[in-house]
């Protein structure tokens, strides 16, 4: 009887809901964040418009916030002119960015800049007022749709003083930034870097979505190219790269299929390969830290390599795989 009464007992009570799980603590706020940076953006016909704004909106210990943006877009490129005016209402309506008319009603609101068009070829007159504003730049890829654009760049960033980089997310991937300083296979003696083949007719083959696996390239090896060679292997698009100090760097752009893996590295100990694809983390990381600083990351003169290395492969493509030298385009 007893037992039956504390069992009736038990079951009045009440349910005890369980433990709230315990909020996460806030991030620490990095060392080079001292101050709060509002961001602008120019040109919202991009993924990566809203992908950056809300990682720095999740990152507040980063101190970087987008306040404003410039729709921009280039009506001849369907992925941009289809592009724009979405992204540009997805930032006003979660982010609650203010669109602005022009980039110089943009620049009277925001300490730094984030040129994100889709488009590289407008890139050059965006670019113009925001260094000559002093504004810290970030320049997304293509960096360019030209050398000669990517050349006047680089001058009127050291004319004006104004800091800018430009790169790919793949360059800040953790696992193919860490195989630029020791891969784990002794001597390195060729690199090769993938990514998928999409063209874009008022660019070069290269520059559109061959940039990442360029840039992957670049990440590993650095500077140095002195010529290179371009030819087709069934559903690969090959451009191999010739070293001062005798590697090999190769960009594999893959038309059909699987561009995994990102990155391999040969060497006389062994081979490695990073399987993974990509992220925005770390770059958006790295360029709050460089808003901050105001010291690039990326060596404006890689950058500019960079763009030699695909130019040279569209020349040598235009003349049936011939080696191409970069002193010849400089």
């Amino acid at each position: 009887m007893r037992t039956l009464t504390a069992m009736l007992c038990l079951l009045a009570l009440p349910a005890i809901a369980p433990a709230a799980e315990a909020p996460k603590p806030a991030a620490e706020t990095p060392p080079w964040a001292a101050t709060d940076l509002r961001a602008g953006i120019i040109g919202t016909d991009t993924s990566h418009v809203p992908a950056f704004t809300g990682l720095f909106a999740r990152h507040p210990e980063w101190r970087v916030k987008v306040v404003a943006a410039f729709k921009g877009g280039s009506p001849d490129i369907p992925s941009s002119a289809d592009r724009v005016e979405k992204y540009a209402k997805q930032l006003q309506d979660q982010y609650g960015v203010e669109i602005v008319p022009t980039i110089e009603a943009l620049l009277s609101k925001v300490d730094v800049v984030l040129i994100e068009s889709v488009d590289g070829r407008p890139h050059l007159e965006q670019a113009r007022p925001v260094f000559a504003a002093g504004k810290p730049c970030f320049i997304d890829k293509p960096f360019t749709a030209g050398l000669a654009d990517a050349r006047e760049i680089v001058r009127l960033s050291k004319e004006t003083g104004t800091p800018f980089f430009s790169c790919s997310c793949a360059r800040f991937q953790p696992e193919v930034f860490a195989l630029r300083g020791d891969a784990g296979v002794g001597k390195v003696t060729k690199v090769q870097g993938s990514s998928p083949m999409n063209l874009e007719p008022h660019h070069g083959d290269l520059f559109w979505y061959g940039i990442h696996g360029v840039e992957a390239l670049y990440t590993v090896m650095g500077p140095g190219c002195v010529s290179v060679s371009r030819k087709t292997e069934g559903d690969f698009d090959i451009t191999t790269g010739q070293w001062k100090d005798g590697r090999v760097g190769v960009f594999r752009g893959v038309k059909k299929g699987d561009y995994k893996p990102v990155v391999t590295v040969w060497g006389d100990k062994g081979t490695v390969q990073t399987e993974k694809g990509f992220s925005y983390d770390g770059l958006v990381r790295t360029m709050a830290e460089f808003f901050h600083t105001r010291k690039p990351p990326v060596d404006p003169q890689e950058t500019l390599e960079i763009i030699e290395f695909m130019t040279a492969a569209q020349v040598s493509k235009d003349r049936g795989g011939a080696e191409v030298r970069l002193d010849e385009l400089r």
